[in-house]
């Protein structure tokens, strides 16, 4: 393409974009005078979108109806996407727009990249208009995504309640459903922190209590993992949820809430469920100390410290915290776990290695070698007050 052809393209796309996001109905007219033959074959050049998918994105009905209308546009093009035009109207919130489209007999269940539905992307905002609009369409709210994911399932993760309570009134058995890797609308909503939503859950749907993914986690252990201790606690009072069931790791909640350093979460369990922060180890042999240690958790590792875990304590490979931090180059919990008095350096693993061998950082090394020269220092000093 020539560089006068480029300059014109890019014109052209300007202008196209500065209208459609304006919804200036006149001055589009007026450009499409100039040139309909390259507005209405015009595409994107990297997303695929058309004069029509972005008027129904960016709500302008005048637009989107003259398209249709008067220029004979065809509302069931995508873009590189998959979206249609009714997925843009959905997911933007434009009510008038998706009620235009259902009017014109557009397809309610149309796909885009990953199986998304309208009435999918919909339940990702906060509109139940539009929700309900597509439902009276004869949207289905039992399809699937690539994710197994159906679309209550994802206004559970928003956590909208008005939005959830309409879809157990329509479809009282919607609440019934697993992804692909076994997750419940249950363990979304816990894991988002959703109190009224996991609420409505609980009263409405007939869910085993600690349900497990394919992980072997339930949707108590997700609550604990989001630091959400309200809805922990209607888990354990309304559904009898149990914070010591294993996951397939052998880990328990206090193992969850170390992993992902939700401090709230573990003082509830050493605190109110008096969890035996010392003693629960997972099938490897790992407390929630080596779990936190090897994250990097500082304030977690101080908080199991003073709640009574053991910081000597070796796992099935004979490792310690100190190990695994070490391992994974956690320099400033090796600090801390290293200054600690009743830390000791020298224990080994199973293959004879300490602490120090499994150092690959630069900063972890350093660390270890400074604490060396200080021991032999203070070693030093002891046998000089011994000898005088």
């Amino acid at each position: 393409m020539s560089e006068k052809k480029c300059r014109k393209a890019a014109s052209l796309e300007l202008s196209i974009l500065r209208c459609t996001r304006s919804g200036n109905i006149e001055e589009f007219r007026v450009y499409l005078k100039e040139a309909r033959n390259e507005i209405l074959s015009w595409r994107h050049s990297r997303s695929g979108e058309t004069c029509l998918l972005l008027c129904a994105r960016y709500g302008h009905i005048d637009i989107l109806r003259y398209l249709v209308e008067e220029c004979n546009e065809s509302f069931e093009e995508w873009n590189n996407d998959g979206k249609r035009a009714l997925h843009e109207a959905a997911l933007g919130g434009h009510f008038e727009c998706v009620k235009y489209l259902i009017r014109r007999n557009v397809e309610i269940d149309c796909l885009k990249r990953a199986d998304w539905t309208p009435l999918m992307l919909a339940c990702t905002k906060d509109n139940i208009e539009i929700i309900t609009e597509l439902l009276k369409a004869g949207a289905n709210p039992k399809l699937l995504n690539k994710d197994g994911w159906n679309s209550f399932h994802i206004a559970t993760r928003e956590g909208h309640v008005e939005i959830v309570q309409h879809f157990l009134d329509v479809f009282p058995d919607i609440w019934d459903t697993v992804s692909n890797n076994g997750r419940t609308p249950l363990h979304t909503a816990a894991l988002h922190g959703h109190l009224a939503t996991v609420e409505l859950l609980l009263k409405c749907g007939r869910y085993t209590s600690d349900f497990a993914d394919s992980c072997g986690t339930t949707p108590l252990m997700d609550s604990f993992r989001g630091n959400y201790v309200d809805v922990a606690s209607l888990l354990i009072t309304k559904h009898h949820a149990r914070p010591e069931a294993k996951d397939k790791l052998g880990r328990q909640c206090i193992h969850i809430a170390a992993q992902s350093a939700s401090l709230l979460s573990l003082k509830f369990l050493q605190e109110k469920m008096k969890i035996d922060v010392r003693n629960a180890v997972d099938y490897s042999g790992m407390s929630a100390l080596h779990i936190a240690a090897k994250e990097g958790h500082d304030e977690a590792v101080t908080f199991l410290l003073e709640a009574g875990s053991e910081i000597n304590r070796q796992d099935n490979n004979g490792r310690t915290a100190l190990h695994l931090a070490s391992a994974a180059g956690q320099a400033s919990t090796v600090s801390g776990l290293i200054s600690h008095h009743e830390c000791d350096v020298t224990l080994t693993d199973i293959n004879k290695l300490t602490a120090s061998d499994l150092a690959l950082k630069p900063e972890v090394r350093e660390i270890f070698s400074k604490y060396e020269e200080n021991f032999k220092t203070q070693n030093v000093d002891t046998a000089l007050v011994v000898c005088t």
